[in-house]
């Protein structure tokens, strides 16, 4: 008997503390939501225009990204005296990119098309995370510059995981990491968000991206615009407006 109410005591705590942990999972989820402008609020976005100055090995490159919900995205890199783009649609890529050697657009493969099809979404992955089949743990708490933070780890269906540090003071995130395996190799990214500010359409966005790649510095942010889909075909040299 006491076997058998030990076996029952550790499948109850055990219940418990799956119910406890998932709750808090949900809890954090629906605050980060919340503070970064609401559900309602994200829906209201279908395209958007971005202008940024980036600051990388003493380099300034300008970058201008271009977006259509879940459609087209574009990349406009303006580099030593030089401008490229990256394509992305729901059917194909393609890449132009001088100061690298190219000297027409490469179209992307296939498979990198297909992996790529995530970043079309222009709504929060923490509103999207179900529908594209990604699975979110809870990691607890962990330090990021002197601010415990929430730790929430995202897997894709391609086992790509990226971990959210998200400030429980403000519920934004502060903090991404990304690991992938590239060729054959473990590799990670990490990714610092700051200078939240509220959009006209109500949805709060970080101004400052600090990743391994440079200094970020988001210099306009459009809701709504109206693009053309000629900005989505390749061509060289590489449209602007």
């Amino acid at each position: 008997m006491k076997n058998v109410k030990r076996i029952l005591t550790i499948a109850i705590l055990s219940l418990v503390s799956t119910a406890v942990f998932s709750q808090t999972l949900d809890e954090i989820v629906k605050k980060h939501i919340e503070a970064i402008g609401g559900k309602d609020n994200w829906a209201k976005l279908k395209s958007l225009k971005m202008e940024m100055k980036m600051k990388a090995n003493g380099a300034d490159i300008l970058v201008t990204i271009f977006q259509v919900d879940k459609k087209a995205m574009r990349q406009n890199i303006a580099l030593m005296g030089m401008e490229g783009y990256s394509i992305l649609t729901n059917t194909e890529g393609w890449s132009y990119m001088p100061f690298q050697g190219q000297t027409k657009p490469e179209p992307m493969t296939a498979d990198d098309v297909k992996k790529a099809q995530d970043g079309l979404n222009l709504q929060s992955d923490f509103l999207t995370y179900k529908e594209l089949g990604k699975k979110l743990d809870f990691l607890g708490k962990d330090d990021v510059d002197g601010t415990e933070c929430l730790k929430i780890k995202m897997t894709d269906k391609d086992g790509i995981e990226s971990t959210y540090f998200i400030d429980p003071s403000n519920y934004y995130v502060i903090k991404e990491t990304t690991k992938m395996t590239v060729n054959g190799k473990e590799m990670e990214n990490s990714t610092s968000y700051g200078n939240y500010k509220k959009t006209d359409i109500g949805i709060v966005y970080p101004y400052s991206i600090i990743g391994g790649w440079g200094d970020t510095e988001v210099t306009t942010l459009t809701m709504n615009p109206t693009i053309d889909d000629k900005l989505f075909k390749p061509t060289t040299p590489p449209a602007t407006k």
